[in-house]
């Protein structure tokens, strides 16, 4: 959408995949002043018509998404602009994580999880289902269970440790600011008022309607198939915690991956 006007403020939400990043930008998109669109670096993301886009150079992509962005359906008013950014898809674009540092007034919203387990266990899941977000659909089948080896474990562990020490050391602290999965699942209010107060647009009430389901309720003693291996293998070490039974388990029927 070509802009006529002052451009809208820019910011990014940055996660590790499967952290609970689509039901955030389905809560942000109900300010009618904040315009979220989907992952910029998905050549599948239905909010991205254009695919060649990708074949364009980082800067000019950040300005297709903050200059020029896809056109909402009803905001006459936006003031605040966004998209999102998975840790893997930034391994296809050098470079690019650099020049977003450098975008003038970028705001970063960085989703983090409690339990790193819980969100590499989604991402089998959702790979080998090709199911990556569920609606309202009357199906209730539970998802495969996973097997996991202790190397892809230990990959993405560090990887999510590196990525999320990387967006801390690279935003000065009044850019960034961090929204707990569990948090923003637990008291979403909450979690949305502290992100209006960042941004700096008027906080609004949620209409407590969202498109998007639970995937997964089980615990994960029930769903990785080794969980008591790999909790054996990483017993007494730095990520024994994410394999501590019942602490991280949400409970209630507004978890979304």
């Amino acid at each position: 959408m070509p802009l006529t006007g002052p451009s809208p403020e820019p910011f990014v939400i940055l996660a590790m995949p499967r952290t609970g990043t689509h039901y955030l930008e389905e809560l942000l998109n109900e300010h009618p002043h904040v315009s979220s669109n989907g992952e910029l670096l998905n050549s599948y993301d239905a909010n991205w018509p254009d695919t060649d886009r990708l074949l364009l150079g980082n800067r000019e992509l950040l300005e297709r998404a903050y200059l020029c962005y896809p056109e909402g359906s009803d905001k006459l008013a936006v003031t605040h602009v966004g998209c999102k950014i998975n840790e893997p898809q930034l391994h296809d674009r050098p470079g690019f994580f650099t020049e977003l540092t450098r975008w003038p007034g970028l705001k970063v919203i960085l989703v983090t999880r409690t339990n790193t387990l819980e969100s590499l266990r989604s991402l089998v899941q959702a790979r080998q289902t090709r199911q990556w977000l569920k609606f309202d659909s009357g199906d209730d089948a539970p998802g495969p269970r996973v097997k996991l080896s202790t190397g892809d474990c230990e990959a993405y562990f560090e990887a999510a440790d590196e990525f999320h020490a990387r967006v801390m050391r690279s935003f000065a602290p009044v850019s960034r600011l961090v929204i707990v999965y569990e948090d923003l699942l637990r008291t979403p209010t909450v979690s949305l008022q502290a992100i209006w107060n960042f941004l700096g647009v008027p906080a609004i009430r949620l209409s407590g309607r969202t498109a998007l389901q639970r995937q997964e309720a089980r615990p994960l003693d029930q769903t990785v198939e080794n969980f008591h291996e790999l909790q054996r293998h990483f017993a007494g070490g730095r990520y024994a915690k994410f394999f501590e039974q019942g602490d991280c388990q949400v409970a209630g029927s507004v978890t979304k991956r």
